[in-house]
């Protein structure tokens, strides 16, 4: 689908890069299909080094007469951006944005007639190819647009659509979810320690204890609830450990924390 398809990346920094490395490793663009744009003129050869395509610092240079424009600046910049290019991009462009609380709408609105606006929001272990993106189509996308759009982030993980009134609450969950799941890394490996075992060890083993669970619900499909009790035997040892996350609230906390950052979402100025 992406094939012969020529692609601008407005914003290339570690997404940007990501999205664009996805491609290339997967062999679906070639490197000459691909140009992409930095801020920076220092960051010029850092991009041109890393990915070995056209750099430039040129925004309206970059898009022009480019298949798909990626949007990969911070909210706070998108107005200014769009403004910049509302005269260059065509309704034969499809636009994917992968700022946070950015709707299809503010895209769209500042773009010049029925162009298609794709909305993604992916996460940053995207970086390792590892990454889950939520899409969701503009007024003007059509279901060969949302294809082309999943068949680019499909490149650096998973991928679902949601609607768009939904989108905010994808953020805070898989966007903002590898941060909680930082912190639970790091308390479990900081037990082991306490216990007695060396940190770079216990580091690992609450990594890949998490790596491997989240590998067993998405491979089995089953209900996280029935795996956790294949785990918790009777009179065990798991039983009394699940008990103290339950006296501590983490259910309760990790919900509350999904629901806070979703309201935040909501709360940002760029809508």
């Amino acid at each position: 689908m992406l094939k012969g398809k020529k692609l601008a990346v407005i914003g290339t920094g570690k997404l940007g890069e990501a999205l664009i490395s996805g491609l290339l490793k997967n062999g679906v663009l070639q490197k000459e299909d691909i140009c992409g744009t930095v801020a920076r003129e220092s960051s010029i050869k850092r991009a041109q080094e890393k990915l070995a395509i056209q750099i430039t610092l040129d925004n309206k240079a970059c898009v022009r007469d480019k298949d798909i424009i990626i949007l990969a600046v911070k909210p706070q910049n998108m107005d200014k951006v769009l403004k910049e290019l509302a005269e260059t991009i065509t309704e034969k462009q499809l636009v994917i944005s992968v700022a946070a609380s950015v709707t299809t709408a503010f895209v769209q609105e500042r773009l010049k007639g029925k162009v298609a606006v794709v909305r993604a929001m992916p996460n940053t272990p995207s970086v390792i190819r590892a990454g889950m993106s939520g899409l969701c189509g503009g007024a003007h996308s059509t279901q060969n647009d949302l294809a082309m759009a999943e068949a680019i982030f499909k490149c650096v993980g998973e991928t679902v659509f949601v609607e768009e009134h939904l989108m905010d609450a994808v953020t805070a969950l898989s966007a903002s979810g590898p941060a909680y799941l930082y912190v639970v890394i790091e308390s479990l490996a900081e037990a082991g320690v306490k216990l007695g075992i060396p940190r770079e060890t216990s580091t690992l083993l609450a990594a890949q204890t998490m790596y491997g669970a989240a590998r067993m619900v998405l491979e089995s499909k089953a209900h996280p609830a029935l795996l956790k009790d294949t785990v918790t035997t009777p009179a065990g040892c798991t039983i009394d450990g699940l008990m103290e996350l339950e006296e501590g609230k983490l259910r309760v906390t990790l919900i509350k924390a999904v629901v806070k950052a979703a309201e935040r979402a909501k709360e940002l100025v760029h809508r």
